[in-house]
């Protein structure tokens, strides 16, 4: 497992596995917590924060709020049909730019000039919070997934495309951390084993971890 934000020595930027790029500290302390304010309007509507149901009538324990398109399991639309009907609140501008500069971070410059993400999933993890081994196959489009991660560390393990079992590697995310993956591992199977409590910069003013995932559904506007 690879260190913590903090540690003896200096985390650098590595391939787990082809077309997929942990990119450690990429965002800066002003713009992490600039997305930490952000991400508290977002979850306060017009759809808020909620856990998602899986169809088996189990609740995620993460909590999510969606822009662009509003996910549940397993497909998207554009009113939030599980979480009072509401009309999901329009994808900024802002995070299309910062998702094509992310791919410029993580496979070079240039690469990001064609991603347009359309779609934001920001998940809540408090202590308890955990997510299961998936793959991301709600979306028509195999563009790179975009990953921020603000507030506490966690262990984040990511795996193979074939099934959930090994091999997978565990690596520590930390806030301000970018995880891209893309090419032959847009379909790999990747989880949350769980959180480190009071792992946050204090001067983020958040206890728990947010995540922001970019995506490209591939899906018609309407």
């Amino acid at each position: 497992m690879t260190g913590p934000a903090g540690s003896l020595f200096p985390r650098e930027r590595k391939e787990v596995a082809p077309g997929a790029v942990h990119v450690p500290d990429w965002l800066t302390l002003e713009q992490q917590q600039e997305l930490v304010a952000a991400c508290r309007g977002w979850a306060a509507g017009p759809v808020p924060m909620r856990a998602a149901r899986m169809p088996n009538g189990g609740a995620m324990s993460v909590r999510t709020v969606c822009l662009g398109w509003h996910w549940q399991p397993y497909r998207y639309s554009r009113t939030a049909d599980d979480a009072g009907g509401g009309r999901v609140a329009p994808f900024p501008d802002a995070l299309g730019v910062l998702g094509r500069a992310a791919l410029d971070a993580a496979y070079g410059t240039g690469s990001g000039d064609a991603y347009s993400p359309d779609a934001a999933l920001i998940n809540f993890y408090d202590a308890a919070a955990k997510m299961g081994m998936h793959q991301d196959r709600d979306e028509r489009s195999d563009a790179p997934v975009v990953s921020l991660s603000l507030g506490d560390e966690c262990v984040f393990r990511f795996g193979n495309s074939e099934n959930r079992n090994r091999p997978w590697q565990d690596l520590v995310l930390a806030s301000g951390d970018l995880f891209v993956f893309g090419g032959p591992s847009r379909f790999a199977y990747h989880g949350v084993m769980g959180t480190r409590a009071g792992t946050a910069d204090p001067r983020l003013g958040l206890s728990g971890r947010l995540n922001i995932t970019l995506r490209a559904t591939g899906l018609q506007q309407r």
